[in-house]
């Protein structure tokens, strides 16, 4: 025994690490990202901000895809996001639809849309009155 008693016994406090993650203020991985992005060899050289940035791009990203999918499902009145929410929020959204344009969602559907020529065409009820009118 030491004979210290209670206590920490001149051990120094624990240094809680925090990650990259933390310090830039989002949830995605950026260190992570950083690993993937060095691992891809995508350039020689890589900045510190690099991952930090496109942490937080694909985060809003993600976040902005995921509100209106949530809109959507609100509207069909579900209470989970199913990949058909996903694909109603990114067909109806002119920006998310021009960035994803040919992307294709499993069990995603399509928009609900009939061509106009497709429609039957209106009675001529009125039109024929006035052209026995003419005459």
């Amino acid at each position: 025994m030491s004979g210290k008693g209670k206590g920490k016994g001149g051990r120094g406090e624990k240094k809680v690490s925090t990650t990259s993650s933390a310090k830039a203020g989002l949830q995605f991985p950026v260190g992570r990202i950083g690993r993937y992005l060095r691992q891809g060899k995508y350039a020689t050289r890589m900045g510190a901000g690099a991952p930090v940035y496109l942490a937080a791009v694909l985060e809003y990203l993600c976040a902005e895809i995921l509100e209106l999918a949530g809109n959507a499902a609100r509207d069909n009145k579900k209470s989970r996001i199913i990949p058909r929410h996903i694909t109603l929020a990114v067909k109806n959204d002119e920006e998310l639809n021009k960035l994803l344009g040919d992307v294709t969602i499993a069990q995603g559907g399509v928009l609900p849309n009939i061509h106009a020529v497709l429609l039957p065409k209106k009675s001529q009820k009125s039109s024929g009155k006035k052209a026995s009118q003419e005459f």
